[in-house]
């Protein structure tokens, strides 16, 4: 049965992409660890920020003016900052942590810039840059880059291959498919992955099924996700609902490449099941 969080998080998301509620959608993945979380008094606190970009703007019309009021009023002001020190605290994922602690990764302070931005006038994307999420400002003229993790720094594509060097030692040559903005659905389906990661990483398995149920709950027709809904099922010995899991995957990729691999847990499990009802 679905938790009432799962279901706050399915009405967040299960609509058209444009008219997914990104900062609302942030904070219902939120509800997974804090399950009595309210969500409205964050978006309140969301739009008074905005507000003080609108005072500090004057010239919405403005990108720069824009971008540089968002800047001031969340990094300067408000003391927003990348946290380098315990970049993989689970808590770097929550956006009611972030706003609270003022802290957060890059891809929680994008959705905060994005979601403040938007308030204040100016419309910015999210780009899923390899190692490293940032915004964009795109208009048939020009295109601003901002580095939200930085204190919203514009970067410039130079500094860009400099950051992708040093993430990955020169092994990923820079692409400008690297610089495409991504749809609301892909920055939650990121926020998410990140999350499950540090869970799986701490060997906590249960809330990594959480997340997991969400990915299911954004991609409710992806093979993927639901095979590794499955397998976390399985680790926790929730037997049943890992099988059903794992024969869906098999109908919907039948021809994937560890799909032998998982015909055999599913012999397994329908032999485990079998025995144990």
């Amino acid at each position: 049965m679905a938790s009432d969080t799962h279901r706050t998080f399915a009405r967040a998301v299960q609509c058209p992409d444009d008219e997914i509620d990104l900062g609302r959608a942030a904070l219902a993945i939120a509800q997974g660890e804090y399950p009595n979380l309210e969500i409205d008094p964050y978006l309140a606190r969301i739009d008074l920020l905005a507000t003080r970009v609108r005072d500090h703007a004057s010239i919405e019309s403005d990108p720069y003016r824009v971008l540089a009021a968002t800047n001031y009023v969340l990094f300067t002001q408000e003391g927003f900052h990348g946290n380098r020190e315990d970049y993989y605290d689970p808590k770097n994922s929550f956006l009611n942590d972030v706003m609270e602690r003022r802290k957060g990764i890059p891809i929680t302070l994008s959705v905060l810039y994005i979601e403040v931005a938007r308030r204040a006038g100016l419309a910015l994307h999210g780009v899923a840059f390899p190692g490293h999420f940032l915004v964009k400002y795109a208009a048939a003229e020009e295109e601003i880059i901002v580095d939200p993790f930085h204190g919203g720094e514009v970067r410039s594509m130079e500094e860009l291959e400099d950051m992708l060097d040093e993430l990955y030692k020169g092994k990923i040559a820079f692409q400008p498919d690297f610089l495409a903005p991504v749809s609301k659905s892909q920055i939650l389906k990121r926020m998410l992955n990140n999350l499950r990661a540090t869970y799986l990483r701490q060997g906590d398995f249960l809330r990594a099924l959480s997340v997991a149920e969400r990915l299911v709950i954004l991609e409710p027709n992806s093979a993927g996700e639901i095979r590794d809904r499955g397998l976390l099922y399985l680790k926790l010995e929730c037997f049943a609902q890992a099988l059903e899991d794992l024969e869906t995957y098999l109908r919907l990729a039948l021809h994937a490449e560890d799909a032998d691999e998982i015909r055999e847990q599913v012999v397994f499990l329908k032999k485990l099941v079998t025995r144990i009802h």
